[in-house]
């Protein structure tokens, strides 16, 4: 049986661990050679032993996207390697700072996030261009949150940020359409990554009845579920989509909730 993404490359910054980890193992078990790209070094190692233990097609490049000189060095060296790239997903996120009053909130924390979580998806997909317009299929997806509609208190960078990617998502779709390339989002809800981060960060998910319950699909998100949509919106199954945003919740934003 012919697999979905067999002689694609497929690039996912923040690639080793969480949602990025789970959508990695789901593509590469499709058939696409994947590119883990993060700035945890020994999250990557293991990551990579762990898709090896598969089989699967699979490398690791250490980069910082808030930092441009290493989103250059990147896709330069994607480039040198693979010629081309089919998808781009843009998944690497912070939250860097525990919530804050915003009389306490240091500038300098603010414009970290957004360095990681905004900025650093729009230089990603700008070094990625020429290798994605070598594809004869090229998708760009951005891993956004459903804190861009919705908030705690005192987490300022962190949706403002993620608010900021879904307006670039729409934005990107309709800058990048003349060249064939398409662009949509993904906003999580909760979703549980302990058994998918590095080993000394790992752990075994504990959810109450009352966390199951505050999602209508009646548990708490896991990376597959984030997974199966990602290789749906990348494929050509996908090719009327550009420019949209799926929530993927089991349905806890739409649900009313009284004190």
């Amino acid at each position: 049986m012919d697999k979905t993404y067999e002689g694609k490359t497929v690039l996912i910054t923040g690639g080793a661990q969480g949602i990025g980890l789970g959508m990695a193992q789901a593509f590469a078990r499709e058939g696409a050679t994947v590119i883990l790209a993060d700035c945890d070094q020994k999250a990557g190692a293991e990551a990579v032993e762990k898709l090896k233990q598969e089989k699967l097609e699979v490398a690791f490049e250490l980069c910082d996207v808030s930092l441009e000189n290493q989103i250059v060095e990147l896709f330069e060296t994607v480039g040198r390697e693979n010629k081309k790239l089919d998808v781009l997903i843009n998944n690497a996120g912070t939250g860097f700072q525990k919530p804050v009053p915003l009389e306490e909130l240091l500038a300098s924390d603010f414009d970290r996030i957004l360095n990681v979580n905004l900025r650093g998806p729009l230089l990603c997909t700008k070094y990625a261009l020429p290798l994605l317009q070598k594809s004869n299929f090229p998708a760009v997806l951005n891993i956004t949150s459903t804190r861009a509609f919705m908030s705690e208190p005192n987490t300022f960078g962190y949706s403002a940020s993620k608010g900021g990617l879904e307006a670039l998502t729409h934005s990107l779709a309709i800058s990048l359409a003349e060249k064939r390339i398409r662009v949509n989002a993904i906003a999580p809800g909760w979703v549980e990554t302990g058994p998918w981060e590095k080993e000394s960060k790992r752990y075994e998910p504990k959810h109450s009845k009352a966390d199951k319950e505050q999602h209508p699909a009646g548990r708490v998100g896991v990376p597959e579920d984030i997974a199966e949509a990602a290789l749906f919106l990348c494929s050509e199954k996908a090719c009327f989509i550009t420019g949209q945003s799926l929530t993927i919740d089991g349905g806890m934003t739409v649900k009313m909730i009284y004190v």
